[in-house]
């Protein structure tokens, strides 16, 4: 495997915890306090411990969990914000490089690793699980992609992954920041097992006798402790049909329409949301969202993070809009959930407007994200074995 061109000097740090249990290694995510939110210092550490790992003979299995009642709330976007306020927005361009470096080689790692999902998981820890073999839900687990209300959009190769969802949930979870459960996990396939919380330490010593890296292998041994867990009757997930007919229509507009005409057919607290999420979120984030979800169906997940990282650069330089760090003030910061968007209403971005994210960046030395060769070039697959 060629090495990653990476962005930075990677320091040892105790925000990612390293145990070595037999053939196992098991990382933990050491941030509880700002649930487990991902550092430039965390995102490098996990880069050199994955590519360490999947040439060393004695690593079967990599496992992956977080400290206190987060599994990883997203990456540390507070950070990344404060850094182009000051005018450095090439620093918060090499946490993106990283972090999509990480997510494409979990995405297409020769090893299994099992991500246990027992609390929060949003943006950023998505990337480094959601694109692993399996994924382990509990009745602690929840799971949102809530970039729009930010004035960013589902990034780290999210597209990948919503836009293989059954039918069209991706676009009702990217576009709406809707929260599910670990049964709606497991329902939709974002999940590959459920398992109660109680019996996780049991998992976890199976899984370290294991002393294999053949997936199957894997998979039986999860299978022992995983249930099927039924989706509660008030899901969204129950209502495919009104989500497909709603959120297929080709703009955001038409989605909004689309539901607003449901709503008065139908009083259901899951449509009422997420027409209120609609309203309220970037209008710039929802029109960029819904075109990535849409042409990650036909892309690999290298491709949906090259454009990934294009479509960051653009939002950091703050040259087509500065939604990203006006969310981040309305709720990280000042926390009055009220920011000032602009352009401020969905019909005032036409196509041309969302086309110039997917540019290539006019800067002398701004390069494309560069991913490095893999053996495991085979497109991976959400999908349970």
């Amino acid at each position: 495997m060629a090495a990653p061109q990476i962005k930075g000097d990677i320091t040892d740090t105790d925000q990612v915890l390293v145990e070595e249990k037999g053939t196992a290694r098991i990382l933990t995510l050491n941030r509880p306090r700002q649930l487990n939110a991902l550092t430039s210092e965390m995102i490098l550490k996990l880069l050199k411990l994955f590519i360490a790992y999947e040439e060393d003979p004695k690593v079967k299995l990599l496992i992956v969990k977080g400290q206190g009642r987060a599994f990883c709330a997203g990456g540390d976007v507070a950070a990344v914000a404060r850094s182009v306020t000051e005018g450095y927005w090439t620093n918060g361009a090499n946490f993106f490089w990283n972090e999509f470096i990480l997510n494409y080689i979990i995405a297409t790692y020769r090893k299994p690793q099992v991500s246990i999902l027992n609390g929060i998981v949003m943006g950023g820890g998505a990337g480094v699980s959601i694109h692993g073999k399996f994924r382990v839900a509990t009745e602690k687990s929840v799971f949102a992609m809530p970039e729009t209300a930010l004035g960013l959009f589902p990034d780290i190769g999210a597209s990948y992954f919503l836009s293989r969802l059954p039918g069209y949930f991706g676009e009702y979870v990217g576009l709406t920041g809707a929260r599910l459960d670990g049964a709606e996990l497991l329902a939709c396939g974002l999940a590959t097992h459920f398992v109660p919380s109680a019996r996780l330490v049991l998992l976890e010593e199976s899984l370290i006798g294991v002393n294999s890296s053949d997936a199957f292998t894997v998979c039986g041994i999860i299978d022992q402790f995983s249930q099927q867990m039924p989706v509660k009757e008030s899901s969204a997930y129950n209502r495919l049909d009104t989500i497909d007919r709603c959120f297929s229509k080709r703009t955001v507009e038409e989605i909004l329409s689309a539901l607003e005409l449901e709503a008065v057919h139908v009083r259901e607290e899951w449509i009422s949301a997420a027409i209120d999420s609609l309203k309220k979120a970037s209008p710039t984030s929802l029109k960029i969202s819904l075109r990535l979800i849409r042409e990650g169906r036909t892309q690999r997940i290298g491709q949906c993070l090259i454009k990934d990282y294009r479509t960051c650069c653009h939002v950091l330089r703050r040259e087509l809009s500065k939604d990203f760090i006006e969310g981040c003030r309305a709720i990280l910061v000042d926390k009055d959930r009220n920011p000032k968007w602009n352009p401020a209403r969905l019909d005032m971005l036409d196509d041309d407007m969302v086309d110039r994210y997917f540019a290539k960046v006019d800067e002398a030395l701004w390069e494309d994200l560069k991913l490095p060769e893999r053996s495991n070039s085979k497109t991976p697959s959400i999908s349970k074995l």
